[in-house]
């Protein structure tokens, strides 16, 4: 059982070395581009669900 949980932690050592990693760079343009998405479908949402909102509260017949 040991010998399986060590050959596992080992190819899992050699499979982070095959790994491409970002630059410093390209993960801050990524983050931002995240970010900015982020807002936009945040925002998106807001006025969506307030629409319908405020639609509803029309048909019921509420303020």
């Amino acid at each position: 059982m040991l010998e399986k949980i060590t050959n596992y932690f080992g190819s899992i050592g050699v499979e982070m070395k095959k790994v491409t990693w970002l630059s410093k760079d390209e993960l801050l343009s990524s983050t931002v581009i995240v970010g900015v998405f982020s807002v936009i479908v945040a925002i998106f949402l807001f006025f969506i669900d307030f629409g319908l909102s405020e639609l509803m509260s029309i048909f019921l017949g509420g303020n």
